[in-house]
């Protein structure tokens, strides 16, 4: 899969966006013991320890979700699932990953998990005022894999991220916002997975995920 440089740079910055908070609030807590000293030290040393375990977790899940690691052979979906859960903890969006899911059979496809961690970052920028993310488990007569189903005030793709999952937005008018929309649709393409979606009920966007079928996006479900 080849990758515009535009692209990289975009990703790049929102990267570096998402962890500029938790970063700034370690240097922030370092400050507080260095300018104020022994009775701010047990409130800096929390700021600090909550700080770079978000930053820490962060940086695991991208790692996973944007890196090669992720599309690697024989990663365990239990492990995904942890990283997933550790990365919403503590936020505005509760993620509902059940144990058994997803099964064994679509998990083993090349890039499966890492397009679901894609789609847990797509669910956290989409509901901006909180909600709730659930997976669940699609088993048809031709389709096998995974629907998210994104719940909560304003879940919907606009018309830009729609365009941006369905690689028809030129890369010249792709944004910081639209950046993760375009490489999940890109990541699906490339492991040759078939992603759904759909935004037909108010405030509700469901993702879904199929293996073993040509590569390619639709809506609606």
């Amino acid at each position: 899969m080849q990758v515009d440089m535009r692209v990289l740079e975009l990703l790049s910055s929102k990267m570096c966006h998402d962890l500029i908070s938790p970063v700034s609030a370690i240097n922030n807590g370092v400050e507080l013991i260095e300018d104020i000293g022994g009775s701010v030290v047990e409130e800096a040393m929390k700021l600090i320890g909550d700080s770079a375990g978000h930053a820490s977790r962060r940086l695991r899940l991208f790692r996973m979700a944007y890196g090669r690691a992720g599309g690697e052979e024989g990663l365990a979906a239990k492990d995904i699932k942890l990283l997933a859960d550790q990365y919403m903890a503590g936020g505005k969006v509760t993620l509902n990953w059940p144990d058994d899911q997803p099964s064994q059979l679509v998990a083993a496809h090349p890039g499966f998990l890492k397009v679901l961690l894609n789609f847990i970052i797509m669910a956290e920028e989409v509901l901006a005022y909180g909600g709730a993310a659930s997976l669940r488990g699609v088993d048809a007569v031709d389709e096998i894999g995974c629907r998210l189903e994104i719940v909560g005030r304003s879940a919907q793709l606009a018309p830009h991220l729609q365009a941006a999952l369905e690689g028809t937005a030129p890369i010249s008018e792709l944004t910081p916002r639209s950046i993760q929309s375009y490489v999940t649709g890109r990541f699906a393409a490339n492991f040759n997975l078939k992603l759904k979606y759909d935004q037909s009920i108010p405030d509700r966007l469901d993702l879904c995920l199929f293996a073993g079928e040509a590569a390619g996006i639709s809506k609606p479900l």
